[in-house]
Parts: C-alpha cells; sequence; structure tokens
C-alpha cells in the first residue's frame, strides 16, 4: 500500500500556518508599521468586511459539500470520496482561498497591509507543506479521475 493513501498530512497544519500570518502581521505592523492613509478608511474597512463575508460563505459551502460527498473535512484524514461539486468545481482547495481571504479581509479591515502580505506567504507554505501531500494522496486514492479533475480545475482561482 502506498503511503499517501492512508493520509495526506500528519497533523492538520494549514489554520495554524494562517493563524501564525495573522499574528506575524499585528507584530510586524507594531514593530515596522505600514502607514494608512486616512482617505476612504470605510471603504477598506467595508471591502475587509466583503472579504471576510465571502471567506466565510466559501468555507462553509465546501465543508457542506465534502460532508454531502461523506468524505472529511479534515485534511490529516483520508478520503473516501473524490468530490468535484459545490466549489470544488472552481477551485481544488477553496477552504485554503477562504482561509487566505479572510487573511486579507483582516487585513484592511483592521487597516494592517501586512495582513496582505502573510496571506501570500502562508498560501504559498500551505501550498508546499499541505496542498502537495494531499495532491498525492488524491493522486494515489483516485488515479486517472484525480487527474482529469486537476486538468480541469485551477489550483487556487
Amino acid at each position: 500500500m502506498n503511503a499517501y493513501r492512508m493520509k495526506p498530512l500528519a497533523f492538520p497544519w494549514p489554520p495554524l500556518i494562517y493563524g501564525a500570518a495573522i499574528a506575524a502581521a499585528f507584530l510586524l505592523q507594531a514593530y515596522f508599521p505600514l502607514a494608512v492613509t486616512d482617505t476612504n478608511i470605510w471603504i477598506a474597512r467595508a471591502a475587509g468586511g466583503l472579504l471576510i463575508l465571502s471567506a466565510i460563505v466559501l468555507d462553509v459551502w465546501a465543508m457542506r459539500t465534502l460532508l454531502d460527498c461523506h468524505t472529511t473535512i479534515l485534511p490529516n484524514r483520508c478520503s473516501t470520496h473524490l468530490v468535484t461539486s459545490g466549489p470544488y468545481r472552481f477551485t481544488r482547495n477553496p477552504i485554503y482561498l477562504g482561509y487566505t481571504l479572510t487573511t486579507a479581509g483582516i487585513g484592511l479591515a483592521m487597516l494592517n497591509p501586512w495582513c496582505i502580505v502573510t496571506a501570500m506567504i502562508a498560501a504559498a507554505i500551505t501550498s508546499i507543506i499541505a496542498i502537495k501531500r494531499e495532491e498525492l494522496h488524491l493522486l494515489s486514492r483516485f488515479g486517472v479521475d484525480f487527474e482529469r479533475y486537476c486538468n480541469g480545475t485551477a489550483r487556487w482561482i
């Protein structure tokens, strides 16, 4: 049996990665502040709120789709079904995309530009640590069906 078939990750890292990204952004803003102009602050806060709301809707939709397809939500559990419906029609990683949008939205809402930077860094780290292993796991479990899905659906957006 292939080692990736058992489970993709030993530990569910992505929530911790994004939590660390948010914490790092606030530390960076405290020690290396990036200036934010006073004009149109309400636009930035409204845009941040909309990003956060969109991310929550995307995450709930993705989790509901996984539950409806009788497979796991947790990234350190073995997938039982290849899910290609719901938000998975548009992106292979809607939950991680939601985390990224939330991090960026917090930055806009709290007027912390470092959150935008750390959101991109967190997305890159998540791609390396989690997504690559998850994709190997899914490839070993679902083979050509997963390859076909990858060819028709973007990793992020």
